[in-house]
């Protein structure tokens, strides 16, 4: 095969949340409609290569994907030395809306998992009229802890490869073999107790079950794509949250577990479509 670049653009970014300057990575593809991506805990913007490298999305949405403070290609802000990272609701929607606001995006779309997918309910609670529709993958109003996440951050374990241990069982089993092993390869990566305080906000602070019911899809239009094989946000976590948000859509994806835009983005593919046709036809 002859050597090509992907249609993907990368660039930092400086800019200040919530009065702290950062320096945030940010990867674009495509124009159109804005398709803000946010991707799950411990991981990073590479979650969305199979959407961004998708010729049929990229006719009608500039994806947009960033790598949250702490993950990726986005280091922690100055003096991070001497703070524990632990990820808040108000911290995670400040982010989300300065990123946005630093690119001057008009009503994008938001797309997240996990806590991703967790986040995107707040806004489109909170702050519905910013965005032209939320879209969660494997996306629940709270999830009860399963593990002791204290394993996640030790000095007598490698804090890659148990995040990445621990995370396996969530994808799906027919995840070909190449996706699956890259989806952990992001985890392996990870920074030290990042992975732990995002779990933060996906299993303490980001309980939304007391107001979910309150989301107003006639402001903003909730999608919930969720994968089958996945028990940290079931399906029925997912089809919970559809029955108590009047208007919201929800589609269990077959084969698919907690990481389907990358654990198996051609299936996801498939299921992601026909939600962007109903937007871009709205």
């Amino acid at each position: 095969m002859s050597a090509r670049f992907d249609p993907i653009t990368g660039r930092y970014l400086r800019l200040d949340i919530d009065g702290v300057p950062h320096r945030v990575y940010v990867e674009e593809a495509g124009e159109g409609i804005p398709l803000l991506c946010l991707h799950t805990a411990g991981s990073d913007t590479r979650q969305f290569r199979g959407v961004m490298n998708d010729a049929r999305v990229r006719e009608r949405f500039r994806v947009i994907a960033f790598d949250m403070p702490w993950h990726g290609k986005s280091s922690p802000p100055a003096g991070w030395q001497n703070d524990e990272y632990r990820l808040t609701t108000r911290a995670y929607v400040a982010q989300v809306l300065a990123v946005c606001e630093a690119l001057e995006l008009d009503r994008p779309v938001v797309m997240g998992c996990s806590i991703g997918g967790r986040i995107v309910l707040q806004l489109a609670l909170e702050h519905p009229l910013r965005f032209r529709a939320a879209i969660g993958l494997q996306s629940g109003a709270h999830v009860d802890p399963y593990y002791d996440v204290s394993w996640l951050h030790r000095p007598d374990v490698h804090g890659g490869e148990v995040c990445a241990g621990v995370v396996s069982g969530l994808i799906g089993p027919g995840a070909p073999e190449a996706e699956r092993w890259e989806t952990l390869w992001h985890y392996m990566q990870g920074g030290p107790g990042v992975f732990k305080g995002d779990l933060y906000f996906y299993k303490i602070d980001g309980d939304i079950r007391e107001r979910i019911a309150a989301i107003d899809t006639t402001k903003c239009p909730l999608y919930l794509l969720s994968g089958e094989y996945d028990y940290s946000c079931t399906p029925a976590e997912t089809l919970d949250v559809a029955r108590r948000v009047k208007g919201a859509q929800a589609t269990i994806m077959s084969g698919l577990g907690h990481f389907p835009m990358s654990e198996d983005p051609q299936r996801f593919l498939s299921h992601l479509h026909p939600v962007l046709d109903q937007i871009s036809g709205r």
